[in-house]
This record gives C-alpha cells, sequence and structure tokens, in this order.
C-alpha cells in the first residue's frame, strides 16, 4: 500500500515540531567512549558493543525533543561483528520510540534485484531494519537509484543521494568536468528529475542530497539546483564547517535542509567549554554535554535561519 504523508512532508513537519534542523550522528568509537563506559578490553567485540548501546541511547535521551533526526553510521557497529548490528537495530528501535527520525548512514547501492534488496532492508517501517532514510551511491548510475526511489514512494521513506561530500578527497570524480556540466552537477540533475513525480505539499519529496558544509559555494549552487530535495549536510564542528557554512543550504523559509554533528555533540564531554556541567562522580557529564551542545547549535543555526527568512 503506497503511504499517504511522504518523507519529505514528515522531515519537514518534524523540523517544524522541534525547532531545529540538527541531525546527531551517533559514530561511537571505542577508546573516546567515557570513562565509566569503556569496557577494560576493547578487543571484547561483545563488551564494546554493550557499551556502544548504553552510549547511543544515552545520547538519544539527552537530545529528544531537541532535534528532528538521528544519523547512526553503521560502520561503527558493523565492524563489530554480529553484536555491533544487533544493537544497530535496537539502537534505530530505540530511535523511533524517542519520536525521532532515523536516517541510516551505510551508503549503500547496487543494481537491479540487488538494490532493490537494499531497499526493503532498510527503508520503511515495516522493513526490517525500520529507517525513515538511507544514504545512498549514485555511481553506478540511474537505474540504481531507481528501485530506493520505489521503495521511498511505497513507504514514505526517503534517501539522501552522495552529491557533493564534505571531505576533501570528494572532488577527485565529484569536481570533474564532462560535455553536460560536472559530475556532481549530473548526479544533482538526476536527484532533481526523480523527486518532482513525489513531492509532498511541503515542497519536497523523498529523494534528497548530501552536500557538505566545508563547499559552501557549491552548497548555495546546489540548493538552487535541487529545489525540491532535502539537504542533508555534514561536515559541521568537528570537520570545519560553521553555522554561516551552511546557510546556503536552506530555503527562503529556513528549511529543506539538516545540519548533521557527530563527534562535536556526541563527544561533547571532550569540549572544554563543557567541562562545569560534570557532576560529582563524572557518570552522567556525557549527557548533559551531548544536551548543552546540541542546544548550542540549535541556537547557532535557527540564528542563520532567522537571518535567511528576513
Amino acid at each position: 500500500m503506497t503511504a499517504t504523508v511522504g518523507f519529505g512532508d514528515r522531515l519537514d513537519a518534524a523540523i517544524l515540531r522541534t525547532n531545529s534542523v540538527v541531525c546527531v550522528g551517533l559514530d561511537p568509537r571505542p577508546a573516546q567512549l567515557p570513562a565509566t563506559l569503556r569496557p577494560a578490553d576493547l578487543t571484547d567485540l561483545d563488551a564494546v558493543a554493550a557499551a556502544y548501546e548504553t552510549f547511543c541511547i544515552g545520547i538519544l535521551d539527552a537530545v529528544t525533543n531537541l532535534v528532528p533526526v538521528v544519523k547512526p553510521q553503521a560502520a561503527f557497529f558493523e565492524e563489530l561483528g554480529p553484536a555491533g548490528m544487533t544493537v544497530l537495530a535496537r539502537v534505530i528501535k530505540a530511535a523511533t520510540a524517542r519520536n525521532l527520525m532515523v536516517i541510516l548512514d551505510g551508503k549503500r547501492n547496487d543494481i537491479g534485484t540487488t538494490a532493490t534488496a537494499y531497499a526493503a532492508a532498510y527503508l520503511g517501517a515495516q522493513s526490517a531494519w525500520g529507517c525513515d532514510a538511507l544514504t545512498v551511491s549514485p555511481y553506478l548510475g540511474r537505474d540504481s537509484i531507481e528501485p530506493f526511489a520505489n521503495r521511498c514512494r511505497e513507504t514514505a521513506s526517503g534517501i539522501f543521494v552522495l552529491v557533493k561530500t564534505s571531505n576533501p578527497g570528494g572532488g577527485y570524480l565529484q569536481d570533474q568536468s564532462t560535455a553536460a556540466g560536472k559530475i556532481y552537477q549530473r548526479v544533482a540533475e538526476l536527484v532533481t528529475e526523480l523527486n518532482q513525480p513525489l513531492l509532498g505539499s511541503s515542497g519536497y519529496g523523498p529523494i534528497g542530497a548530501v552536500v557538505g558544509a566545508t563547499y559552501p559555494d557549491q552548497l548555495r549552487e546546489l540548493r538552487a539546483a535541487m529545489p525540491t530535495s532535502p539537504i542533508l549536510i555534514p561536515g559541521f564542528g568537528a570537520q570545519g564547517g560553521a553555522a554561516n557554512d551552511v546557510a546556503g543550504g536552506f530555503d527562503a523559509r529556513g528549511r529543506g535542509a539538516i545540519v548533521n554533528s557527530s563527534r562535536h555533540i556526541i563527544f561533547a564531554f571532550e569540549r572544554p567549554e563543557f567541562e562545569s556541567l560534570r557532576d560529582s562522580s563524572g557518570d552522567r557529564h556525557w549527557q548533559a554535554a551531548a544536551a548543552a551542545a546540541t542546544i548550542q547549535m540549535n541556537q547557532q543555526l535557527n540564528e542563520v535561519r532567522r537571518r535567511q527568512t528576513t
């Protein structure tokens, strides 16, 4: 059965409900876990997975009602093997139970029935993983994106296609010129075309794009080139992107984009400005710091959004 409220509308409603465009990336790393959670033996994958579960659900509790969406990075769970994947499933369910939308950062893709299987595995409330959205690589071509677009239409889910990524080496392929323009521009054209028949009342469809905060000029260009696509903006905070760098990603209403921060929020307890939040035991400091860092980021981005609308 085709869902009636599409991903673009659901994401826009979540942004309005929370007054936030922050996406919290869940990228746990064993050595950076709070001391009270870190296993003594970091080679014990089951123990690390259990610590990840406690940590990630603690972060969810800290940011619930502050943000519309979270983004688990599949790789950090996958490297722990079956125990990590079990924890990833639990974290996704915990986020959904807290009314947080979930983007799985898996950068999946293939062709034909394999792409269809990836889409069925991850996208939609009734799928095995139950995610709202998935990051997808476009470099196998149009026929590798179409099965995901079909699944989005059927299940009110979404995808974020890698268009202009935040890493320094992304330009090696993405910035190469062709007779029809640069490769990232061609990908943006495909995203816009596939999105067009799927638009919701918000003006946005389910086929979104990943565009890095570290390339503000291209972000502004791509917002204009993909007016109906939600944009997921990585690179804020630890990768060097600042609030003013992401301004070009928002529409005239100050919406249409979400800005991801992972380390700058989940490991905020390591940041000197949040040292004063430590309690006598230090045990809950990491949650208080994550909440404070999220509030700070909300304030910074909401000021940028306010300027966008005036």
